[in-house]
């Protein structure tokens, strides 16, 4: 009887130690999974970042075209403005996609539409211009249409200051529509995973066809380049 109920206990003990093994296992997994979470987390904010420079540069393309064919006269006051496309013989030509008109960092998906005010732009025309090593890019071709809004912003960036390089929570705009706008940014107020012109925050990104140069320049956490423009040959435009 003792050697029977040894035998029977014996199968009891060893699934224990397995179940015990499994756990262990698992704890293990788990601890593994929380060290790679954060990496995850920040890769998948990059990619979210970097979609939105591609919709807001291809935003700034179209309120490049949108001037132009209004002879400088005339900006966009809402991005339908922009979706409907402008007139081409009988047809109308397409100048933004619909995707493009949704900004992935915003809560809501709207951008913010931003006027052609030197408060607004001229913190970020020094930026480009530090970015640039002291050289403001000129305003895209024909310049006749483009600077009348550029010449007040770069003057007004000219009385900056060099620690003059984010917009006060208080100066926040937060318009969306109905305003006529010389360029888009994001309604997040996050710290960026990558920088733009050197930028670390999403609100201060502003995507206007003002100030282009040759090239969008962004660089990654800590100085890692991913860059557009003359370094690697990618530009972030109108994709088609």
């Amino acid at each position: 009887m003792t050697t029977a109920t040894a035998n029977r206990k014996q199968p009891n003990g060893e699934s224990g130690m397995t179940l015990f093994a499994i756990m262990a296992v698992m704890a293990i997994f788990a601890i593994a999974l929380l060290a790679v979470a954060p990496s995850v987390q920040q890769g998948v904010q990059r990619e979210k970042e970097l979609e939105s420079i591609r919709r807001g540069e291809e935003i700034a393309d179209a309120i490049r075209q949108y001037v132009i064919f209004h002879n400088g006269a005339k900006l966009p006051e809402s991005m339908d403005d922009l979706l409907e496309g402008l007139p081409q013989g009988t047809k109308k030509r397409m100048i933004l996609r619909p995707s493009a008109a949704t900004d992935p960092l915003s809560d809501d998906g709207k951008w913010r539409l931003i006027k052609p005010d030197p408060k607004m732009i001229a913190t970020f025309a020094k930026r480009v211009q530090t970015f640039n090593n002291g050289l403001l890019p000129d305003s895209p071709q024909p310049k006749a249409y483009f600077d009348k809004y550029s010449v007040m912003i770069v003057n007004n960036a000219d009385t900056g200051t060099e620690d003059d390089t984010d917009i006060d929570d208080d100066d926040f705009d937060v318009t969306t529509d109905n305003q006529p706008f010389i360029g888009v940014a994001s309604q997040s107020r996050s710290k960026s995973v990558i920088a733009y012109y050197g930028i670390e925050r999403h609100s201060n990104w502003i995507f206007t066809p003002l100030f282009r140069g040759t090239g969008v320049m962004i660089t990654g956490q800590r100085g890692t380049g991913i860059g557009t423009g003359p370094r690697d040959g990618r530009i972030f435009g109108n994709p088609r």
